[in-house]
């Protein structure tokens, strides 16, 4: 668990400290319990998906609470860049927003402009809801509160965010880049193929954004060995596996083990 003089850090804390956090991918489990699970586990942050999950905004608003409940910072990546995407999912309590297929300088200015109250943007304005836990305040102190509080992550995922990552990174407002390894492996035309040189060219360019305008970086990992070289070279944000593929594999791993034991059966893949 990360703290910050004795208090946990919140989502936009973490982004200001290159030290290492540690969360997972939540796509299949909006259970009441499961931000305490996360949390006891050791999780620093969640990721929570609702452009591939089958989450809806009841599902979203739901997860939301389970994660304030056990103080989990978490990020969330909504469905698309639409305007009503991402103000549903703030008004909701998101601390951080994500969003897929973000390729210009103009569409991350979108994203800030959809996200950030004015001054900073033109977020839709609605006050004493769930982002803000129902209080009363000042319209000024709400603005500068929730503009304070909101993270912006952008999604690396097409070979337009990785060819204008330099400006898109040197934006004041984005907090967080986001190595989408797999759909820019598909972008760049070569899937599943991370070791060819325009992979890791692209890569290589967004870890030299990251680090020349003072930005963290994230990715998700299936492995915890492939951890050690990725955070050398600026990977601070690391999203191991997700919910249903840690359940999948723990009771594969252990099923496998009690067959072993008990009847001598070698292990098969499934």
């Amino acid at each position: 668990m990360l703290t910050l003089k004795g208090t946990i850090m919140t989502l936009k804390e973490m982004t200001r400290t290159r030290s290492l956090k540690t969360g997972t991918f939540v796509v299949e489990f909006n259970s009441p319990g499961i931000g305490h699970v996360l949390k006891a586990a050791g999780c620093d942050f969640a990721f929570l998906d609702t452009e591939h999950s089958g989450f809806g905004m009841d599902a979203l608003k739901a997860a939301l609470r389970y994660m304030e409940a056990a103080a989990l910072p978490t990020i969330v990546r909504v469905p698309s860049g639409e305007a009503h995407h991402v103000n549903r999912a703030l008004d909701a309590g998101a601390e951080g927003i994500m969003v897929p297929k973000a390729e210009s300088v103009a569409d991350v200015k979108a994203l800030i402009a959809a996200s950030k109250y004015p001054p900073a943007g033109e977020r839709g304005v609605a006050l004493g809801i769930q982002h803000d836990r129902f209080t009363q305040g000042t319209v000024d102190d709400k603005f500068s509160a929730a503009n304070a509080r909101t993270v912006l992550a952008v999604l690396v995922e097409t070979r337009g965010a990785a060819d204008n990552i330099d400006a898109i990174a040197a934006l004041p407002d984005i907090d967080l880049l986001w190595i989408g390894h797999f759909d820019l492996s598909v972008s760049l035309g070569i899937p599943g193929e991370f070791d060819h040189p325009a992979f890791k060219d692209a890569v290589a360019r967004t870890e030299a954004a990251a680090r020349r305008h003072g930005k963290s970086l994230g990715r998700l990992i299936m492995d915890p060995a492939a951890a050690p070289p990725l955070f050398a070279a600026g990977v601070d944000f690391f999203c191991y596996s997700g919910d249903a593929w840690l359940l999948q594999e723990a009771f594969r791993d252990g099923a496998a083990t009690i067959r072993g034991a008990c009847t001598g059966d070698v292990p098969r893949d499934p």
